[in-house]
């Protein structure tokens, strides 16, 4: 094999090397090529996510917002039996008071 058929060979080995790629790229690119219904089902798809994450967000500061007014609800409900339960409580001593007296007068009659 003399100089001029060696690169004549190379040529023919880079140029099929070169088709062959082409041909690779071309094919893959062809698989893989996204179609314009599906890019717009895609944005559909984003936006209806992103309307769904402001869903959640909206959800999530209501339910935060609302936990708020029913703990402060439920300090005031508690607050309120409390001094429900001191009154319950000094009317019982009161009675007992009362009970006493009454007993005492009894007993001196």
């Amino acid at each position: 094999m003399n100089r001029i058929e060696f690169i004549i060979a190379t040529a023919i080995v880079l140029f099929v090397a070169f088709a062959v790629g082409w041909f690779a790229h071309w094919l893959l690119h062809r698989i893989t090529r996204v179609a314009k219904s599906d890019i717009n089902e895609f944005e559909r798809m984003a936006q209806e996510l992103n309307d769904a994450e402001e869903a959640r967000y909206s959800a999530v500061s209501y339910m935060q917002q609302r936990e708020a007014d029913l703990t402060s609800q439920m300090a005031q409900v508690e607050a309120e039996l409390k001094a429900a339960m001191e009154g319950l409580h000094n009317a019982r001593l009161e009675n007992e008071d009362l009970q006493s007296q009454l007993n005492k007068d009894q007993d001196k009659t």
